[in-house]
């Protein structure tokens, strides 16, 4: 009898900044898809350490970032057992294909990415060539891995762009390298706002430490937050234009309970904003307490942690290094 044969799942390659904690907007608007994407994809996620250093690290708190993101995503769902989870600066394929890459880029196509106009106005003590060229590691990030999709938001379709356009003359010299990655809009929960100022999104730089929640904060804090959200004099639980308070609690709400608007307007009718507030933090805390209960069992057992970590580096350097050697032999280098 002939075995059936199944289709190979596609590729699909995600590279994580540590750059500090994830934010409960950062969560529910975007990582807990990606999470869903294991189900149907061959997810290699990378932790990406090396583009961290475009900007200033007190060495001793990036470590600590590191491991901390490291256990953090595993406990919000990366699951090593259907996918790849790696620190990048541990697959030294990395360093050596974006270096390959910086002589196959353009000038002008590095000068027009619009994240290195931003950042060097942000950055503008230490306006380094590695914040200059770092679309070449992120180049190097998804070839390496023959990726066919990149969850990207929109503001970061350039980088997909750009990669393509680099795979694209790099084929065109040498023959078919390198695999043509296509951008996948990933599906995100509805955006969340500041809780105080909903007209802006929810980012851990806000100084005001009560505009944003971490997935890590204790149910006190979170309560806390939640009871301060900016809201309006109506304290009418309904979502309506001009209304960006309260129609941003009615989103978190959603996505940590399921329920619809209709739902939510009905289980909260003739209620003022200081029970709905109760109970969205209420929703926030059960949603995302037993991340945090992994997140501690994970980060005290370093001896798995580094297991993890160490057996997922291995893995991705093989498939790294298969695609680096056919680089490097159709450019000519001795290997």
């Amino acid at each position: 009898m002939e075995e059936k044969q199944y289709p190979k799942p596609k590729t699909m390659f995600s590279a994580i900044q540590p750059s500090g904690t994830i934010t409960l907007g950062n969560y529910l608007g975007a990582l807990r898809h990606w999470i869903n994407l294991q189900k149907e994809y061959f997810c290699i996620f990378a932790l990406a350490d090396l583009h961290t250093i475009t900007v200033r690290q007190e060495p001793l708190k990036m470590r600590k970032n590191v491991l901390e993101a490291y256990a953090l995503l595993i406990a919000c769902g990366i699951d090593l057992d259907k996918c790849i989870f790696f620190i990048q600066s541990h697959v030294k394929a990395h360093s050596e294909l974006a270096w390959i890459l910086n002589c196959y880029a353009q000038f002008g196509e590095l000068a027009r990415m619009t994240q290195f106009k931003d950042k060097s106005q942000n950055h503008k003590d230490n306006i380094n060539a590695g914040l200059f060229s770092y679309p070449c590691l992120m180049a190097a990030d998804i070839l390496l891995y023959k990726s066919d999709f990149i969850p990207i938001g929109a503001d970061q379709k350039q980088h997909v762009e750009l990669t393509r356009n680099i795979a694209e003359r790099f084929n065109g010299i040498y023959g078919e390298v390198f695999s043509i990655p296509e951008p996948y809009i990933a599906k995100t929960g509805a955006k969340i706002m500041s809780l105080q100022d909903p007209s802006k999104k929810m980012s851990k730089s806000d100084k005001n430490k009560n505009a944003w929640i971490s997935i890590l904060d204790n149910k006190d804090a979170i309560i806390k937050k939640f009871g301060r959200a900016i809201t309006d004099s109506e304290a009418i639980v309904r979502s309506r234009e001009g209304k960006d308070g309260i129609n941003n609690l009615i989103s978190i709400y959603s996505c940590a309970t399921g329920k619809n608007l209709d739902e939510i307007e009905e289980e909260f009718s003739g209620k003022g904003y200081g029970t709905f507030k109760a109970a969205v933090a209420e929703a926030v805390w059960s949603h995302i307490e037993h991340i945090q209960n992994r997140f501690k069992e994970i980060i005290d057992d370093k001896p798995y942690l580094e297991k993890c970590y160490r057996e997922n580096a291995e893995k991705a350097s093989y498939l790294a290094e298969n695609t680096l050697k056919k680089v490097k032999k159709k450019i000519g280098f001795i290997i």
